[in-house]
């Protein structure tokens, strides 16, 4: 399938989703449940299809011999999973409307008593609820359309189908919904500078496992799996979607339902090779008491208010940013290397926040931040920062600096709010973390793919036209000439011609993208090694001259990377995009302002009125103002208002 393909795809089955919203009448965070189900379903019978003919002749070979095995186990061994004859989805698909809803939960039933994994994961009684519907034929269709997703699609694109759906239920549910979703070119291009080759990898936020389905597929393309993942999730729903997400894309692994805060399931301090997370943003309100004795939280020290504790309350971590980033440091193994989101401002917060980062970067263990475009995610216009930590590098030459990488004008604009990296953009900015270690084959391996891919889109688009020339020399034939065809034959090439333009404009759309890239290598890393660059790439030094000490210990890539004075050469198409794209943002942050300006409003006038009825009460001037700082924080980041960016 080609990307228009699946995009066409995506877009009828959530139009599907959307009626099934309207005419069951289910919430947002209720009909993702049905929805994910019968993903899980066409993607399970999907797969088996695929192993079934190895898993029977197994079966048959074993039967009756010492070594003989059940069905199920040689199913689960060969392909991830067994998966019962009640659950294939042309049987379920052929049952009659009106029992439909007690086939999908028996079907449910019967894949969890199959697999241990997914006991207690799979959506079972909301079918229920939308056969009562007054549409009593709206399930047999929702079942209906995900039977159009083909049965010989790769596993790749259902998982993009997969991730398509949950970026779209982060849309609909808003920030505090998305907490489950990190778009997927942010997590390639973190897995990309993370290079893992095998291990135990964490995620002690993991939301619905998308950083370990990419991690898993990064190492299956470069020759293998060798994977145990271990995530902490407090949602339990969103729980279920992980474990359901790593059995579709067999994943060896497990989820935790916990409050990473105050729970340790996965055992966390120095046992980890690799840590990636997308954490919650700026929580407020974790117990100090809590954390202040947990290695996992103080190696490195533990955020403190500045001001006194009121008495008869407990102390709580004025912001959690750094217990996270105390978390990713201290769970690695003495070789580990970890990638995280944090939201921009924590590179450079003050107080004990800076003292805590000043700790880290003199252990030498932070090794490069990247800070992204604006308009990467689904719920946050801002842009975020992607921070790199590595257990080894104290013992390099590397240990007393860090790579700072800005991509803030590196994207590729997928509407007017929503940007996205491309593979290749994800490649190129992977390149500079690659020449920064010295490792040159990817500069190579690079070039090599691009040239290959210039030189297939033109033998692409010069076989396409060849082939729209001899379809139109025969459509010609048919027609015939004389003047009764004159008209006829002038359409039909007038066709033509714009079928060959429309293949010639398109192959040098994409040339012209693919040549843009080797370009930029070329003109970046002129000779395969790593380099400065102004506007894109650093490397800064702790002591000395401009290096982090002298800068307050901000790791803001923009007071090390610099500014390119560039001259502008946008064509009118360029700047309307951009003038979109501009006003997509602006429109965003708009619609925030507002509500903050509502939340200021109704804060004042329980203020006011709190103070006047304290005056007639007692006679008491008192403004409140406490109430107004505990609520201004709102104005921030919240556990309860945001989730991050969404994992």
């Amino acid at each position: 399938m080609t990307d228009a393909d699946i995009q066409t795809l995506e877009k009828k089955l959530w139009k599907t989703a959307d009626d099934l919203r309207q005419g069951a009448g289910l919430k947002a965070s209720q009909y993702a449940q049905p929805i994910f189900g019968l993903i899980f379903l066409r993607f399970a019978d999907n797969k088996y299809r695929r192993f079934e003919p190895q898993i029977k002749a197994e079966f048959e070979k074993r039967k009756g011999k010492l070594t003989e095995r059940p069905l199920k186990e040689i199913a689960i061994s060969t392909c991830g999973f067994s998966l019962p004859d009640c659950a294939r989805y042309d049987y379920i698909l052929s049952q009659p409307a009106a029992s439909l809803a007690k086939v999908i939960h028996d079907a449910m039933e019967a894949v969890e008593s199959e697999n241990e994994d997914l006991r207690g994961v799979l959506p079972k009684n909301v079918y229920s609820q939308i056969g009562q519907s007054k549409d009593e034929n709206l399930l047999k269709k929702l079942v209906q359309n995900f039977k159009d997703i083909p049965d010989d699609v790769e596993i790749d694109v259902f998982g993009k189908i997969y991730e398509y759906f949950l970026g779209e239920f982060s849309l609909k549910e808003g920030q505090g919904g998305g907490e489950f979703f990190t778009p997927t070119s942010v997590v390639q291009y973190m897995v990309k500078v993370l290079k893992p080759t095998g291990g135990r990898i964490l995620d002690p936020a993991c939301g619905s496992g998308g950083m370990f389905v990419q991690a898993a597929r990064y190492m299956h393309a470069k020759g293998g799996i060798d994977l145990s993942v271990c995530g902490v999730e407090k949602d339990g729903e969103t729980v279920k979607l992980a474990r359901m997400n790593l059995a579709l894309n067999n994943v060896n692994g497990t989820i935790y339902n916990a409050n990473t805060f105050y729970e340790d399931p996965a055992k966390s301090f120095g046992n980890y090779d690799y840590v990636m997370a997308n954490p919650p943003f700026n929580v407020d309100g974790v117990n100090y008491a809590s954390v202040q004795n947990e290695p996992r939280f103080n190696s490195y020290g533990i955020p403190r208010n500045k001001s006194k504790q009121k008495k008869g309350t407990d102390e709580t971590v004025p912001n959690a940013n750094y217990l996270w980033i105390n978390l990713f440091a201290t769970s690695l193994k003495p070789k580990g290397r970890a990638a995280l989101v944090m939201p921009c401002g924590a590179e450079s917060a003050g107080d004990s926040e800076l003292e805590i980062r000043r700790r880290l970067v003199e252990a030498g263990i932070i090794k490069q931040l990247t800070v992204l475009p604006s308009n990467m995610f689904n719920t946050v216009v801002l842009p975020a920062m992607l921070w790199f930590f590595d257990r080894a590098k104290p013992d390099t030459p590397k240990r007393d600096e860090v790579l700072f990488v800005d991509a803030r004008k590196i994207y590729t604009q997928v509407d007017t709010t929503h940007r996205k990296f491309t593979e290749e953009q994800q490649r190129c900015l992977a390149l500079i973390t690659r020449l920064y270690e010295g490792d040159g084959e990817e500069y190579a391996a690079l070039r090599g793919d691009l040239d290959a891919a210039v030189a297939k889109a033109k033998s692409d688009a010069s076989s396409r036209c060849a082939a729209e020339e001899a379809s139109f020399a025969e459509a010609a034939a048919k027609i015939g000439e004389g003047k009764a065809n004159a008209k006829k034959l002038a359409k039909a090439k007038e066709r033509h011609e714009k079928t060959i333009a429309e293949i010639k404009k398109a192959a040098e759309t994409e040339i012209a993208r693919l040549e843009g890239h080797l370009a930029w290598i070329k003109e970046n890393f002129p000779e395969g090694k790593y380099r400065d660059v102004t506007g894109l790439c650093k490397v800064a030094k702790i002591k000395g001259e401009g290096g982090i000490e002298e800068n307050g210990w901000s790791l803001n890539p923009g007071r090390y990377v610099g500014v390119v004075q560039e001259v502008d050469t946008t064509t009118p198409e360029e700047f309307k995009a951009k003038m979109q794209a501009m006003y997509g943002e602006f429109a965003a942050l708009s619609a925030e302002a507002h509500k903050i300006e509502k939340r200021i409003a109704e804060n004042i006038s329980r203020i006011a009125s709190g103070a006047s009825d304290s005056r007639s009460s007692s006679g008491s001037s008192g403004s409140r103002s406490s109430s107004l700082s505990s609520n201004s924080s709102s104005s921030r980041t919240s556990s309860s208002s945001r989730k991050g960016p969404a994992r």
